[in-house]
């Protein structure tokens, strides 16, 4: 059930981080916000730019002016459902921070457990292998597994500009891309139409949501990611049975394709996937 948003509690200056800590923390909690302690504790160090270690080693440091008009703000933001990723700016996934903005997705923990299914079937982490990356957004997906394979080489792909531009933002900041040699390039392209391969990994977080549920959604999903980036289709199926028309064509004969696939699809997706010749099929719950 979806609460009516309140005001955000005033956190005055002098006010003790770990009293304005407990005070976002019920106030979140009064919401129903999933994790209301968190999103306090990360709210209080951004706005204070600490860290959580020196959180808890000086919670009675009290806030100063600025800091607490900072963090006022925050506060209202997310009442208003706005994820702390984006009032942030930034999300760890995989032990690295991504910058996220408008035109991406926020990388999820869920997603963390496609990269361990790639990583799971890679027998030679120093093979020079090739990676494709379909829908890269972030370009978490890609940049998670260049930093694993250290030989390896990728390609993000995105219909977003802006996406691309963060995507090649956070692989330098990542130092998959350097100066002296980069490891991944990010193209404008719908989906693999032209590519050409042959590639070792295949890899996608596409678009899987109906469309007719997208507003059915957690507020924090469905008012601030992009709808490209959700809507996958009347049946929530359309990404998947483009890309698993072009892999065929643009796999080595040993290679890979791991997708991530929303809660009910795995039955539809086995059956796509042996119409397209796909012989070994795993599967791991996120």
């Amino acid at each position: 059930m979806n609460r009516k948003p309140q005001e955000a509690p005033v956190v005055a200056a002098d006010l003790p981080r770990s009293e304005a800590v407990r005070r976002l923390q019920v106030a979140f909690a009064a919401m129903g916000l999933a994790n209301p302690g968190l999103d306090a504790r990360l709210l209080v160090c951004a706005a204070c730019r600490i860290d959580t270690t020196a959180l808890i080693a000086h919670p009675s440091v009290p806030l100063g002016q600025k800091e607490a008009e900072c963090l006022n703000a925050f506060a209202q933001r997310r009442l208003a459902r706005e994820p702390v990723a984006r009032i942030l700016g930034e999300r760890e996934f995989w032990s690295i921070p991504f910058a996220v903005s408008d035109a991406t997705l926020i990388p999820r923990p869920d997603t963390e457990t496609l990269v361990e299914l790639v990583l799971a079937h890679v027998a030679d982490r120093r093979k020079p292998l090739r990676i494709l990356d379909l829908g890269t957004g972030t370009g978490c997906i890609l940049i998670a597994l260049l930093n694993e394979l250290p030989n390896a080489t990728g390609t993000g792909i995105d219909i977003s500009p802006e996406a691309l531009a963060m995507a090649a933002h956070n692989a330098e900041k990542a130092g998959i891309n350097t100066p002296a040699a980069s490891r991944a390039r990010f193209i404008r392209n719908d989906w693999a139409a032209g590519l050409e391969g042959p590639f070792d990994i295949i890899a996608s977080n596409p678009p899987y949501i109906p469309t007719n549920i997208i507003e059915t959604l957690e507020p924090d999903v469905w008012k601030y990611d992009p709808k490209t980036a959700l809507d996958g289709g009347e049946d929530g199926l359309s990404a998947y049975q483009i890309i698993l028309s072009q892999a065929p064509a643009l796999l080595d004969p040993s290679g890979m394709l791991a997708v991530e696939i929303g809660q009910g699809q795995e039955d539809d997706l086995v059956s796509l996937a042996a119409a397209w010749n796909f012989r070994e099929i795993d599967r791991r719950p996120d």
